[in-house]
């Protein structure tokens, strides 16, 4: 790996870790509400991602579809909502868990088969979701535990929808850019409903988790792809529940309980069981 892609690869992560900690410092620490914070970062990441195709003078490509942007929607509604309650590094474990197991799954029901190390892999996976969700010390409230697994689910369905694109970039702009004024509607109506908590620093921060952790994040890892693996580019995502733990933990005083260790080396090993086993013909 050339020093160029390590970087390219980290600074990916990372950005996908701190989405994670921009959404839950805004939504514990300012007033503003997880409408309103979806609304800015939809918003925020079409306007950033659009200028980069500007940039590149690749408007006429401009692609993506209404269901794509729908599951867009969906993923970052249901996101916002879980972190209200749930601390940064169990909602990465949990939405990143949900990705990878729903993902495998699909490949399941349309006749793609599993090795017995891989189905191994699964069972491990799941085990950890569902340790992580169990009443106890550290176990995050049931019905937010259950939004982030959906937001998951919606990512998984977003990604398949855009399997095949020959220009993620655009494709990815133009979901956004669909995404908007579904956000902008659900924002008008709670405004309307006189539900609406604006806050100033709580915008910044849904802004920059738009516009850099979603927006720049996301062509910075189309970039990496470009020069990995599946593999190692399924891997190498491993980091983010772990780094978006990590970063809770260090800027955001959430403890790092034993109940999230466990949790996190079930589906962590269990992803990458499945991720690293060749499937069988």
């Amino acid at each position: 790996m050339t020093l160029r892609l390590f970087a390219l690869t980290l600074f990916a992560m990372l950005a996908f870790a701190g989405n994670s900690l921009l959404c839950r410092v805004a939504l514990t620490q300012t007033a503003i509400d997880p409408t309103t914070f979806v609304a800015l970062r939809i918003g925020s990441g079409a306007l950033m991602l659009w200028l980069v195709l500007r940039a590149r003078r690749d408007r006429s490509r401009l692609e993506g579809t209404w269901a794509g942007a729908l599951a867009l929607f969906a993923y970052a509604l249901a996101f916002s909502f879980a972190y209200t309650h749930i601390p940064a590094g169990t909602g990465a474990l949990l939405l990143f868990g949900a990705i990878q197991i729903s993902m495998v799954l699909y490949g399941f029901l349309i006749g793609e088969r599993l090795s017995a190390v891989q189905g191994m892999g699964i069972t491990l996976a799941i085990a950890g979701l569902v340790a992580l969700m169990l009443p106890g010390m550290g176990a995050p409230p049931l019905f937010y535990g259950f939004l982030m697994i959906v937001s998951g689910v919606a990512w998984s369905v977003y990604s398949l929808l855009g399997r095949g694109t020959k220009h993620p970039a655009a494709a990815t702009a133009g979901n956004f850019i669909r995404a908007t004024p579904v956000a902008l509607a659900l924002f008008a109506a709670q405004l309307a409903a006189s539900h609406t908590r604006f806050d100033a620093t709580g915008a910044a921060y849904a802004v920059a988790s738009g516009a850099v952790t979603s927006g720049l994040g996301y062509i910075l890892w189309y970039a990496a792809l470009k020069q990995l693996s599946v593999t190692r580019a399924a891997t190498v995502q491993l980091s983010v529940p772990v780094l978006a733990a990590f970063g809770g933990t260090l800027f955001l005083d959430e403890p790092l309980t034993g109940v999230l260790v466990i949790a996190s080396t079930l589906v962590l090993a269990g992803v990458a069981l499945v991720i690293r086993t060749p499937r069988p013909a």
